[in-house]
């Protein structure tokens, strides 16, 4: 074959893979037990790549485990000791090697041969004795597949990069439109903005350590991130409670107490009448998975209307006993007693925190729920650092 007048022909149609948009040749290694197929396959392909050579599938593994990686591998089946599919099998195995495309030699050319191949994961088969043309187009076309799937992957990354991003800068934004919610709450009461941020890092702790216990119905990361972002809406419903008994320096009359009371409603009903504008502004519907702000607004009707039911069903507004209560409520319900009773109020001084935990105690199995109770007292620790790190100044 007389390659000096063959390669002019073939120059301006494959020379783009001299020069690649990143500035380098394109790498080949080639592997082949016989000399005289080496040097036709350089002379073919050395204008145009950087070409790579073994004698033995050996030789090839420990080469195309060298960065820089070939680009692609042109592979003898035939050899002795490692035969090319052996070769190939073990590339597959390489992380490093693996996503190499593999393009098979071979003067065999039975279909079962070919198949074999294929299926071990060769993208391509060519025949000896070699045409350069049809040398050169199976590697371009093999390149060009390369570079296909290499951008289709990085547009891939780049867009699952993107969507997380835009993901989390709205989850950031819910985040935070909640606890504004729920401060312009606070501001008519007289508790602090600081009650919010305590009362829903006692509520990821109980929620965390009852998950531990495998007391927790959704006991997943996604299950506690509902319950925590749910919890600072839990008194919204006092936006509809006059002044002059929200404000009230003293103790409230068993009349005052009884409209008190009806903030666990008047919360509950908002969450539920927001939640259905939003279903019925969205004639889609949902798919089967519910979105993650929807179920934070479910949770947050939940415990806006039930945080003030007792274990021993003796709580409001509907008497609710035991588990009958949801236990996003139970766990709300020890974490807005323990802050209220460690805060100072118009009506009353703080407790210490040994007080407090000693009255909670007392409470298990009658106001609070006893499994929330276990884990409270698991963690008193952590509570007695929150309430010094977030304390009111």
């Amino acid at each position: 074959m007389d390659m000096s007048t063959e390669m002019p022909r073939y120059e301006r149609f494959f020379s783009k893979y001299a020069i690649g948009d990143d500035r380098r040749k394109r790498e080949i290694l080639i592997v082949d037990d016989e000399p005289v197929n080496l040097s036709i396959l350089s002379k073919v392909l050395t204008p145009f790549f950087v070409v790579r050579v073994c004698k033995s599938g050996e030789d090839a593994l420990r080469n195309a485990s060298i960065a820089p990686y070939p680009d692609l591998v042109l592979l003898d089946i035939m050899m002795p000791g490692m035969d090319g599919y052996e070769v190939l099998s073990k590339m597959r195995e390489n992380r490093d090697t693996r996503d190499i495309p593999v393009v098979f030699l071979s003067s065999l050319n039975s279909d079962v041969d070919e198949e074999k191949g294929l299926l071990l994961g060769a993208v391509d088969y060519i025949t000896k004795p070699f045409k350069p043309i049809v040398v050169l187009a199976r590697v371009r076309a093999q390149l060009e597949f390369k570079e296909a799937r290499e951008l289709l992957k990085n547009q891939n990354e780049w867009l699952e990069a993107e969507v997380d991003r835009r993901l989390r800068e709205n989850q950031l934004i819910q985040d935070i439109s909640l606890i504004v919610i729920a401060q312009l709450v606070e501001t008519r009461d007289t508790e602090t903005a600081n009650h919010i941020v305590r009362t829903r890092s006692y509520v990821e702790l109980l929620a965390r350590r009852l998950m531990s216990a495998e007391r927790f119905p959704d006991g997943t990361k996604d299950g506690i991130d509902v319950l925590v972002k749910a919890s600072p809406l839990h008194d919204i419903g006092k936006i509809g409670i006059p002044d002059s008994i929200l404000l009230k320096p003293g103790s409230l009359t068993p009349e005052e107490f009884e409209i008190m009371k009806t903030h666990t409603d008047i919360g509950g009903n908002a969450i539920r009448n927001a939640i259905d504008k939003a279903l019925l502004a969205r004639s889609g519907g949902f798919s089967d998975v519910k979105p993650m702000s929807l179920r934070i607004l479910e949770e947050a009707e939940t415990i806006a209307r039930f945080h003030h039911e007792r274990w021993d069903g003796t709580g409001y507004p509907d008497g609710l006993k035991g588990e009958e209560i949801p236990l996003s409520a139970r766990i709300m319900a020890l974490a807005d007693v323990f802050d209220a009773l460690t805060s100072d109020r118009p009506y009353k001084s703080a407790w210490s925190a040994v007080e407090a935990n000693a009255y909670i105690m007392e409470q298990r199995g009658s106001q609070f729920d006893p499994d929330v109770v276990d884990a409270f007292e698991s963690e008193l620790g952590e509570f007695a650092e929150i309430h010094r790190a977030l304390a009111d100044d």
